[in-house]
């Protein structure tokens, strides 16, 4: 079941819909048989167990007692933060276990788990959330690598409140009475995700194609930090086709074969511009690398210059 991209419930029916936070990691169904195994799928139903060695124990804390779960694969960094980032060197090995069994000890995966679909043999899919949630609660699955957070029952401002204070994700708003339904993008589920806003500098494009053909897809930005610009990603969201035509129509009299990016990153295609326009991007969250994740382009600043951009790279992410 997923969420839908939306706000948070009117106060008047706040009571009505529990918060979780919303995790920055990989969405799996937990299978466990009863017989003391566990098998884990993605979202795409591919079998990624052998990627998370560190999860096999799970398959005997219920004993015999068989039960499909739903929950989030994470990677924490060292204040204890979801890191997308670091759980993307753990992905991708479940058939290389020599591999997986390495980064296991290096960057151990924990599991949030917070819903269950079926339980002893038994079916909760038509049962409301908040049934669900008790009797998924009432399992106590708390171990070395997995837990099963609490869920907030209305208080939906404080809770988003405190996703924004802790530098979180975001919260996923559930409703107390809505039904288990798999594969669907349901409005029961609404997540939020917090967002931010910074200034960027433009430092070159990428070509876009099929029916961008001839418009630029993305546009490569940067921002200040140890005295060069750095590139902090790519974005190409965010524009209507008119807009894609006007910003291609000033990168093309920008255009300069020398890259503005110290380093130059190893990005395929690219077209460079002198460093001069100034925009506004949306992101969640920033990598330990420096780069904006999951960035969308807002507006073009012509009120401000590069040097009187707020371009400026966090200090940690400057070196």
């Amino acid at each position: 079941m997923l969420a839908t991209p939306g706000s948070l419930p009117p106060p008047a029916q706040d009571a009505r819909w529990a918060y979780e936070t919303k995790q920055d990691g990989q969405r799996a169904v937990v299978y466990l048989a009863g017989d003391g195994t566990v098998v884990l799928r993605s979202r795409s139903g591919e079998d990624i167990t052998g990627a998370y060695p560190e999860l096999r124990p799970l398959g005997s804390v219920l004993g015999t007692t068989p039960a499909v779960l739903d929950g989030e694969i994470l990677a924490l960094d060292a204040s204890g933060r979801a890191s997308f980032q670091l759980l993307q060197q753990r992905m991708g090995l479940a058939h290389s276990p020599g591999r997986a069994l390495r980064r296991a000890a290096q960057i151990p995966v924990h599991l949030v788990l917070f819903d269950v679909m079926h339980l002893a043999g038994q079916s909760l899919l038509a049962w409301p959330y908040h049934r669900r949630r008790a009797h998924l609660e009432a399992l106590e699955l708390h171990g070395p690598h997995w837990s099963t957070p609490r869920a907030l029952v209305g208080h939906g401002e404080r809770a988003l409140a405190a996703t924004r204070e802790h530098g979180l994700e975001g919260v996923v708003c559930k409703r107390l009475d809505s039904v288990y339904e798999p594969g669907v993008r349901s409005r029961a589920w609404i997540k939020i995700r917090n967002m931010r806003s910074e200034d960027v500098i433009v430092g070159g494009w990428l070509p876009g194609k099929g029916r961008l053909t001839g418009l630029p897809g993305a546009v490569l930005v940067g921002q200040r930090g140890g005295g060069r610009l750095r590139c902090v990603g790519s974005v190409g969201t965010g524009w209507s086709e008119a807009e894609r035509a006007q910003l291609a129509a000033l990168l093309a009299r920008l255009a300069t074969d020398v890259c503005p990016f110290d380093p130059v990153p190893t990005v395929r295609g690219a077209h460079w511009v002198l460093p001069r326009l100034v925009g506004e991007v949306r992101y969640s969250v920033r990598t330990r690398a420096g780069l904006l994740r999951q960035p969308s382009w807002q507006r073009l600043r012509p009120d401000l210059t590069p040097e009187e951009s707020a371009a400026d790279l966090p200090d940690d992410a400057a070196g």
